[in-house]
C-alpha cells in the first residue's frame, strides 16, 4: 500500500499585499526583490573591481583599450549570464531545484548503468529575503552612477559594438588573453542564478536579472568607462570616482553592506550544497540545523562553518592581497562553469535536443568557458593552485565515501540472510515475544539487519512487532507526497516501511510513523525502541592492497568512525534508541 507523508515545509506565502517604500508589490515582484539579496550579491559587487583590474592587467589606458574593455565585459554579461544561464541552463532544473549537484543528479538519472561513465559524471558534478531591499538600493545606485558618467561622455556607448572587443583582443593577443582572467570577474556569481532556482523560481530570477540587475550593471560599467575617457587618472578607483565627493562615505557604507550580503549568500550556498551532498550519499552525515520554518534551503552546518573560519584565516594570511585571491576565485568559478556546460549538454541531449541544435549552442558556450578558464590558469602560481588543491581533496573524500559505502553495502548484502527465509523459519512457539515494537533501520529490506540478529542474541527473544525501515534519498529535489511512504506486512508480526525523500527534503521518521496510522499500523512511541547498530570499522591487517587503496581504505574508516549517529539525523528520540556495538574489518 502507498501512504501520504506530508512532511514538506510550507514555502513562504507571497499572496498577501506588501509595500516597499510606499509602493504596492505584486507576488512576482516580491519574489524578485527577495532574490536580489541571495542570488545577485556576488555578481552585483563585481563593478567594485572587475573593470579596473581588467585595464590594469591589459596595461594601457587609451580610448581603444577603454572601449574594448567595456565591450568585453558587456558581451561577457550578455553571452555568459543572459544567454547561457538565464535562457538555457535554467531549463535544466531537477523538479524545481537547480545547482551543480541537482544537474549532476539529472544527468546520472539519464545514464543507463553505473559504469565508468557514471563515475566520471559524478566526479564532474562534485567539483535573504531581508537583504533584498538593500540590494535593490545598491543596483539603483549602480544605475544612477552609470547614467551620470554616460551623460558626461556619451562616446562610451560605442562599446556596444562587439567589434571593439574583438579588435582589442586581436590587436594585442597576449595582453588581451591575460586580461580575460580579470574580465571574467564581471560574470562571477552567474552560477548563483541557477543554484537558487529552487528557492525563488525561474520567473523571479529572470525578472530580477532582465529588468534590474543586468541594466544596472551595464550602465555602471559604461559609466566607469566614460569616466576614464575624460579622466584617465581615475583608474585608482573608477567606481567611487563616479560619485560626487559628498557621496563617497555613504557609497562606501552601501558597498560594504552589499559585500557582506554577497559573502553571506556564498556561505549559505555552501551550507545548502553540503546538505544536498549528504542527502545524495557523497558525504557522511553531518549536523545540519534548519534555521527557518519557512525556507527549506536556509540551513546552518556547524562543522562546515568552523572549517570556513580556519580556511579564511589561512587565505588572508597566505594570499595577503585581493588580487592573488581573485586568481584563485577565477579558476574555481570558470572551472565550474565549464563543467556545468558539459553536464547541461548531456542533459539537454537526454531531453530530446537534436545534435544540430545542441552541438553549436554548447560548443559556443564551451569555447567561451574554456577561453576564460585558460586565461585564469595563467595565474595558477599566483594563487590559482589553491582551488585546484581544495577540489582534489574534496573530490577524494567524496569519491572515497561514495565508493566505500557502496562496497560495504554489497558486502552486507552478500553475507546477510534473506528476510523472507528468516521469517519462514521462525517457530510459532519461540523465540519468546517481548511486548512493544522494535524498529531497525536498514539499507536493504530484503535482508535481515545485523542489528536484529544481535538484538535476538541480547534479548533472547523478539518484540511483538518488528519493523524494518529503509530511508532512501532519491536523485530528485522533492519526492511527491503520494510516493513518500510504503508499508508491507510480512506476517508473524514483521513489517517493512520504506521512506523516500528528495535530497532537499528533511528526513523525519517520527512524522512518518505518525502517518502510518492511515494504513492501519499504529506505533506507540512509549512502547517502541529504535535499535541501531553502531559499527566501528577497522582496516584489515595484512590485506593485499596497493598503497593507494590502503590509504583510501584508511580514509574511509576514519570518515565512517567519525560520522554522527543516526539519532539526530533522523530526528529520533534519544531515550528510545538502543545502540548495539560491533566491529567490521575492511
Amino acid at each position: 500500500m502507498r501512504l501520504v507523508l506530508a512532511d514538506r515545509i510550507a514555502p513562504p506565502s507571497f499572496n498577501t499585499p506588501a509595500r516597499l517604500g510606499g509602493f504596492r508589490l505584486s507576488a512576482g515582484s516580491r519574489m524578485a526583490v527577495a532574490a536580489l539579496g541571495v542570488v545577485y550579491g556576488d555578481i552585483g559587487t563585481s563593478p567594485l573591481y572587475a573593470f579596473r583590474q581588467s585595464l590594469v592587467n591589459f596595461g594601457d589606458m587609451n580610448e581603444r583599450a577603454i572601449l574594448g574593455t567595456v565591450s568585453l565585459i558587456v558581451w561577457a554579461l550578455m553571452l555568459v549570464v543572459t544567454v547561457k544561464y538565464v535562457l538555457v541552463i535554467m531549463r535544466a532544473d531537477n523538479r524545481g531545484e537547480g545547482g551543480l549537484l541537482a544537474l549532476t543528479a539529472l544527468v546520472l538519472r539519464s545514464t543507463s548503468s553505473p559504469g565508468r561513465g557514471y563515475f566520471w559524471i559524478m566526479a564532474a558534478g562534485i567539483v535573504g529575503r531581508p537583504f533584498g531591499p538593500v540590494m535593490l538600493v545598491w543596483f539603483a545606485v549602480l544605475g544612477l552612477l552609470g547614467v551620470w558618467g554616460i551623460v558626461q561622455h556619451p562616446r562610451i556607448l560605442l562599446a556596444l559594438d562587439p567589434t571593439r572587443a574583438i579588435a582589442l583582443l586581436f590587436g594585442a593577443p597576449w595582453r588581451g588573453f591575460v586580461m580575460l582572467g580579470s574580465v571574467f570577474l564581471a560574470v562571477t556569481g552567474a552560477e548563483a542564478l541557477y543554484a537558487d532556482v529552487g528557492h525563488f523560481g525561474r520567473t523571479a530570477i529572470r525578472t530580477a536579472w532582465l529588468k534590474l540587475v543586468f541594466p544596472a550593471l551595464l550602465l555602471n560599467y559604461f559609466g566607469q568607462g566614460a569616466l576614464l575617457l575624460g579622466n584617465p587618472g581615475a583608474l585608482d578607483h573608477p567606481f567611487y570616482r563616479l560619485a560626487p565627493e559628498w557621496a563617497f562615505y555613504p557609497l562606501v557604507a552601501l558597498a560594504t553592506a552589499a559585500t557582506i550580503i554577497a559573502s553571506q549568500a556564498v556561505i549559505s550556498g555552501a551550507f545548502s550544497m553540503t546538505r544536498q551532498a549528504i542527502q545524495l550519499g557523497y558525504l557522511p552525515r553531518l549536523e545540519v540545523r534548519h534555521t527557518s520554518a519557512e525556507e527549506i534551503g536556509q540551513v546552518y552546518a556547524p562543522r562546515i562553518n568552523g572549517l570556513f573560519l580556519v580556511v579564511i584565516i589561512i587565505l588572508v594570511l597566505g594570499f595577503r592581497s585581493s588580487d592573488n585571491l581573485g586568481a584563485a576565485y577565477g579558476i574555481a568559478v570558470s572551472g565550474m562553469m565549464a563543467i556545468t556546460t558539459g553536464l547541461a549538454f548531456l542533459y539537454m541531449r537526454s531531453r530530446g535536443w537534436s545534435l544540430v541544435i545542441a552541438v553549436p549552442v554548447f560548443a559556443a558556450f564551451g569555447l567561451i568557458d574554456l577561453t576564460f578558464l585558460s586565461s585564469n590558469l595563467l595565474k595558477i602560481f599566483d594563487g590559482g593552485w589553491f582551488p585546484i588543491a581544495v577540489a582534489a581533496v574534496v573530490f577524494t573524500m567524496m569519491a572515497t565515501w561514495w565508493r566505500g559505502r557502496r562496497l560495504l553495502a554489497q558486502r552486507r548484502a552478500r553475507d546477510a540472510m534473506e528476510l523472507s527465509q528468516f521469517i519462514a523459519a521462525l517457530d510459532p512457539e519461540g523465540p519468546p515475544r517481548i511486548e512493544g515494537t522494535a524498529i531497525f533501520l536498514t539499507s536493504d529490506l530484503t535482508r535481515v539487519p545485523t542489528a536484529l540478529l544481535r538484538a535476538l542474541e541480547h534479548y533472547k527473544g523478539l518484540h511483538q512487532r518488528v519493523i524494518m525501515m529503509q530511508v532512501d534519498t532519491e536523485d530528485v529535489a522533492h519526492v511527491p507526497d503520494e510516493q513518500r511512504l510504503e508499508i508491507a506486512e510480512l506476517g508473524k508480526g514483521f513489517y517493512t516501511i520504506r521512506l523516500r525523500y528528495g535530497f532537499m527534503d528533511e528526513p523525519n521518521i517520527l512524522r512518518a510513523l505518525a502517518q502510518c496510522r492511515a494504513g492501519g499500523l499504529h506505533v506507540n512511541l512509549t512502547e517502541t525502541s529504535f535499535i541501531i547498530r553502531r559499527e566501528r570499522l577497522r582496516v584489515r591487517p595484512h590485506a593485499r592492497r596497493t598503497r593507494w587503496w590502503r590509504w583510501r581504505n584508511a580514509l574511509f574508516v576514519f570518515m565512517s568512525n567519525n560520522t554522527p549517529d543516526a539519532t539526530e539525523f533522523f530526528w529520533l528520540p534519544p531515550d528510545r534508541v538502543v545502540e548495539l556495538g560491533g566491529q567490521v574489518e575492511i
